[in-house]
């Protein structure tokens, strides 16, 4: 597959998993934000490539995505919350936090959350990558 040809299927793959963790952030705490699309759309294309690229035992695949998508949202975080003081969340009254902005029990959730998602990242591949041929 092509470089161009990639990464608009990295870039659909990105947008449905944007959608859909907007849509289980509304069904959990009841409303999002609009930087979640983005936020969880990488997450979702980030927890896909690690559970393509990394040889490795599934539940490994997990922990590595429950890191990095812990990652993100540290980063993510800090610009959003923390230096533009968009309020999106806050961890500061959760054990285990860092800055207000993770956590240990959403890290956690963050691992169930990758093994969930990585069967819906295969079939959005699949079927985009058909559609294209």
């Amino acid at each position: 597959m092509d470089k161009r040809r990639e990464w608009r299927l990295c870039l659909k793959t990105a947008a449905i998993g944007g959608l859909l963790y907007s849509g289980i952030e509304i069904l959990w705490r009841g409303r999002t934000h609009p930087s979640m699309f983005f936020v969880g759309g990488t997450c979702f294309e980030l927890i896909g490539q690690i559970h393509r690229r990394v040889r490795a035992p599934f539940l490994v695949r997990c922990a590595v995505c429950a890191v990095a998508v812990t990652a993100v949202e540290l980063v993510s975080g800090c610009i959003l919350n923390r230096w533009l003081k968009l309020g999106v969340w806050d961890y500061s009254r959760k054990k285990f936090n860092i800055k207000g902005q993770v956590c240990l029990l959403y890290s956690v959730f963050w691992l169930a959350l990758s093994a969930a998602a990585l069967p819906i990242y295969a079939l959005c591949r699949r079927r985009l990558s058909r559609a294209r041929r």
